[in-house]
């Protein structure tokens, strides 16, 4: 019998996500991964050429909530922040910050930092043939610019909500607007998740605002875990000023249809260019994220609310928005339209696959990964 290949996660240690892992892991009777943490990646050159050229699988996880590789990535990204006009720190001012939970920390900056890590370990894997990289950096990146992966998937006939093209600023925003009909969209900056830094923009008559899960306070703008409406005019324009100089996609808002009255959405995990899991989102608003309010709708009562032939067309949309990426797992957003008319791809997630208590054949999520990565390899 084949000895599985070893593998290799890149990761933050503490992270509920490398845990579980570990744990998936050793339920299959396969040794632990060999844990690369992103603050080590950070600030050792080198760290992952240290380990032997031999055959192995690589993980790269999230590198999300950890206060030290948030500021190390800050500091990756400032030259490149300097020539695109967000806003921006400087190391040494990132160096005096304290850590204040929840506060948005130069989004646009982060990610360029996030960018030349992803780069970098691009040109390794490059020399690491016998290294199985179970997301390509490269897609990684695309997958965290909405930006790119909206056109991509448009362009291989998959139904997204029309994009706004053309928005530099507040009156280019209206405008547009005007031109195109349209009287609500979505203000997402490209490399956010988790709805943070995100507002949906509704012009009325005589009147505007803004749904938005953003406040600001004296020390800076913050991401709250609560969705408020703001109808202040000057607020209005502070924040979205705010998320298009942190350059963000612009997209018409589409009515979600309902179950049991209320909105829903679904995350699909595909594993393999496969649907393997699907969560239902459940809110009384649009925005339907679980932290935000939201809750796991019954699979049940989607399946038979939802019309076979449009459940299916859904999930062809799906083979082909993980087909453009070559990763093993990416976990899409995916909504049906009013009335069950249709349906749209929202985006897609490069580390969506944190689904906790949820199974398949007596398989949790990270162990039907595995399984499947081994299989593929």
């Amino acid at each position: 019998m084949a000895v599985a290949p070893p593998f290799i996660l890149i990761g933050n240690v503490e992270n509920r996500r490398v845990t579980l892992f570990q744990e998936a892991l050793a339920s299959q009777g396969l040794p632990p991964a060999h844990v690369v943490s992103w603050s080590e990646l950070l600030s050792r050159e080198g760290r992952l050429e240290e380990l032997p050229d031999t055959e192995a699988m690589v993980r790269i996880d999230s590198a999300g909530e950890s206060w030290e590789v948030e500021k190390a990535l800050l500091k990756r990204g400032y030259a490149d922040a300097l020539e695109h006009g967000c806003s921006v720190l400087t190391p040494e001012e990132v160096d005096a910050l304290p850590l204040d939970l929840g506060r948005i920390l130069c989004p646009r900056q982060h990610h360029l930092g996030f960018l030349r890590v992803l780069a970098q370990l691009e040109a390794l894997f490059a020399q690491r043939p016998r290294w199985r990289v179970l997301q390509p950096p490269a897609a990684i990146a695309d997958l965290f610019d909405k930006r790119i992966t909206s056109r991509r998937y448009a362009a291989l006939g998959v139904p997204v909500p029309e994009p706004l093209e053309g928005v530099t600023d507040v009156a280019s925003l209206r405008a547009r607007m005007q031109e195109a009909g349209c009287r609500e969209v979505f203000v997402k900056v490209s490399c956010g998740s988790s709805a943070s830094c995100l507002a949906i923009f509704r012009r009325g008559r005589s009147t505007e605002s803004l749904v938005t899960t953003i406040e600001q306070a004296e020390t800076g703008w913050y991401n709250s875990l609560k969705v408020r409406r703001i109808q202040e005019p000057r607020r209005v324009d502070e924040v979205l000023t705010f998320l298009l100089r942190e350059g963000s996609q612009i997209e018409r808002s589409i009515p979600k249809a309902r179950l049991g009255g209320d909105f829903f959405d679904c995350r699909v995990l595909m594993v393999r260019g496969e649907p393997a899991f699907t969560v239902v989102r459940q809110s009384h608003r649009p925005i339907t994220n679980l932290h935000l309010g939201g809750w796991r709708g019954d699979l049940e009562d989607f399946r038979a609310a939802v019309p076979p032939n449009r459940l299916a067309d859904a999930m062809e949309s799906c083979r082909t928005v993980a087909r453009a990426h070559g990763c093993l797992h990416v976990g899409i957003d995916l909504m049906y339209e009013e009335h069950f008319t249709g349906h749209r791809v929202l985006e897609a997630n490069a580390f969506g696959d944190l689904l906790p208590r949820l199974w398949r054949d007596g398989l949790s999520v990270y162990e039907w990964e595995i399984r499947e990565a081994l299989r593929e390899a």
